[in-house]
């Protein structure tokens, strides 16, 4: 089965960092996260993926110049234009010649659900076009996918008003679809699956959904982008593989080369050629390659990307360090702050909720 990946976003939410690397390639612990859908889908039937492309195209065709990636056959599908997920979905289907039931996901989306279960299930209904579910807390960010005895979608609400959801199931931005839905999106425009297609498979009964409770999260906040580092690495999910990275114990996974001098806690990674220096700490987080924490540093619950650097007595906590920044001296980034490529924090500077540079 072919499966269509989702990347075209800009990553608003996540910038600076996003200006430099598109957010379906920042690691999640020690690979792009798109590597992660990708090795998700593999197991359960996908033998080509198809790469759509918007925004930062050339990143990814740097990133993965053959054709594979996980295990998959590779085509890539960039958008001439901006097309909207509908549109997206509709040129990069094209694009691979796709002429059979095929995949949908979200490339910033990870997720644990049997995707092989939703397709039997799509089957089954002999449906157009087959939603997951998932169970959130508030729905308003989503959209709401209310269903009858059967499965079939009776009403697709984008964004509801907080309070008006008439149930907490949402879309969990993985569909099964069927070539003759393609033949409903217009050429020529930006056209929105969630705002017009599905609609109007609602209206034709031949939308369905199949809720699932397994795990799911849509990394597009940096408090949310971290948490899809730490679940690994707390247990939360079972890493498929950390390359060349042994696990020390439970938790915690060192390369052989990591220098380490100071304390290290789980649950934490430390990457090839990085370096904890006396008297530095290390928690739950994650330091990549030739990433550094100098004397008495202390780094909890966050990212430090590749060859960052964080200064002697700096604190880092709920935050993301980005390739090449450094944090200076005795200075403090805190509450999901977020530090683009190449950053530099003045020594003694306090960033809380911050995004660094602004410009």
């Amino acid at each position: 089965m072919d499966a269509v990946v989702l990347l075209g976003g800009e990553g608003t939410r996540l910038r600076p960092l996003t200006y430099d690397i598109p957010k379906q390639m920042l690691p999640v612990v020690d690979r792009p996260m798109v590597e992660h859908v990708v090795e998700w889908l593999v197991p359960r039937g996908v033998r080509r993926v198809v790469l759509s492309l918007g925004y930062r195209p050339d990143a990814f065709l740097r990133a993965f110049p053959g054709d594979e990636v996980a295990g998959a056959r590779l085509h890539y599908a960039v958008e001439p234009t901006l097309l909207d997920t509908a549109g997206a979905i509709a040129y990069a289907a094209a694009s691979a010649g796709v002429t059979d039931t095929f995949l949908v996901v979200n490339g910033d989306v990870l997720s644990d659900f049997d995707v092989s279960r939703l397709v039997a299930f799509h089957r089954e209904r002999r449906a157009l076009a087959t939603i997951q579910l998932t169970p959130v807390a508030d729905p308003s960010a989503f959209g709401v996918v209310p269903t009858d005895a059967s499965g079939r979608v009776e009403a697709f609400i984008e964004k509801p008003a907080a309070g008006t959801a008439p149930t907490n199931l949402v879309n969990a931005g993985c569909y099964v679809v069927e070539p003759e839905v393609l033949d409903m999106v217009p050429s020529g425009r930006r056209v929105s699956i969630e705002r017009e297609i599905f609609p109007a498979l609602v209206g034709k009964e031949a939308l369905y959904a199949l809720a699932s409770d397994t795990y799911w999260l849509d990394t597009g906040t940096p408090e949310k982008f971290l948490q899809a580092s730490l679940d690994v690495l707390r247990g939360r999910r079972t890493p498929r593989s950390l390359p060349g990275v042994p696990m020390l114990r439970a938790g915690l996974f060192v390369a052989e080369d990591a220098v380490i001098e100071g304390v290290l806690e789980p649950a934490s990674f430390v990457g090839p050629g990085a370096r904890v220096a006396a008297g530095a700490e290390l928690s739950e987080s994650v330091l990549s390659a030739g990433a550094v924490l100098e004397r008495g540093a202390r780094v909890s619950a966050s990212m430090v990307m590749e060859g960052a650097r964080v200064g002697t007595g700096a604190v880092v906590e709920h935050s993301i360090v980005g390739p090449g920044a450094v944090v200076g001296e005795s200075s403090k980034v805190t509450g999901y702050s977020v530090l683009g490529c190449g950053a530099q924090v003045p020594g003694g500077a306090r960033l809380e909720a911050a995004r660094f540079p602004t410009t």
